[in-house]
């Protein structure tokens, strides 16, 4: 499989952040806790080069926790300030206010030397499509300022958000890069829906993962579905659908139905905590 999606609002959108950087003292960076290296867009860096800089592992609840503190330890040891989170339970959500304080304590004492008491930290929100900002930045705000929603593209331009007098936030569209160099990387960004579903083999997909669970998980999809794993994922994806009643007249099964099934539990964390990448 080959993975590539790169609409035009991305161009958009990537120029405005570089616009609008000027304006900015740090950068959240948003990614997804099961894929942290593949979630990172390599452009951020050098977009957000002499800020101070936080990484969020959003969704640590569908990650193992092992590996939420192992890639936690290897962001901070690289220099960011680095904080678990789980937006859409609140999980991680109350310490976010103190660590951006910390992370911008050396911009908050030039300013208290040059007499600049009250100005707010600015923030820009940054990641790739569907990892989470929106929803970041409700539960940061405690109600609903950003438009939120369970696939890529939501968001299409930018929002300023004032959390209070202390911070202020900038919403940006969710942006990928031109080109996957390695398209391992394109894979995992597929299996979490940061890639358009649309563009893709959904049952070649679903395959993959049940290559990678097979190997990394194989409890993951017996005690799901009461099927049992095969060393060819298609005869995995036979026994889900049939375990699921995905049925098409004539009696022959909808795998494609069953691929969907599959690739929305593990989305959704329904197969259980799963990491999909580790830190060297």
């Amino acid at each position: 499989m080959h993975f590539q999606w790169y609409p035009g609002h991305m161009t958009r959108a990537k120029r405005m952040m570089q616009e609008n950087i000027k304006l900015i003292d740090l950068v959240i960076e948003l990614v997804d806790a099961r894929i942290p290296l593949s979630s990172r867009n390599p452009d951020i860096d050098e977009l957000g080069k002499n800020k101070a800089r936080l990484v969020l592992l959003n969704k640590s609840d569908l990650a193992e926790e092992k590996w939420n503190d192992a890639w936690a330890a290897y962001f901070k040891s690289r220099g960011f300030s680095a904080v678990k989170v789980n937006s859409r339970k609140g999980g991680g959500i109350k310490s976010i206010q103190s660590v951006i304080r910390d992370a911008c304590s050396e911009k908050i004492e030039r300013d208290r030397k040059r007499g600049i008491l009250n100005r707010p930290v600015r923030a820009m929100v940054v990641g790739i499509p569907n990892v989470g900002k929106s929803t970041f930045i409700n539960a940061l705000a405690g109600k609903a300022c950003a438009k939120t929603g369970n696939k890529p593209g939501v968001t299409k331009g930018k929002q300023w958000i004032r959390l209070n007098k202390q911070v202020e936030l900038l919403d940006t569209p969710g942006i990928l890069w031109p080109k996957f160099e390695d398209q391992d990387v394109g894979l995992r960004l597929a299996f979490i829906g940061s890639i358009k579903d649309e563009i893709v083999n959904t049952e070649e997909l679903a395959a993959e993962l049940i290559r990678f669970l097979g190997q990394y998980y194989p409890g993951a999809i017996p005690d799901k579905y009461s099927t049992s794993m095969d060393e060819d994922p298609y005869v995995v994806l036979n026994g889900i659908a049939r375990s699921r009643n995905c049925i098409l007249r004539g009696n022959e099964l909808d795998t494609e139905k069953a691929a969907f099934m599959l690739l929305d539990d593990f989305r959704n964390g329904r197969l259980g905590r799963l990491t999909l990448e580790y830190p060297e």
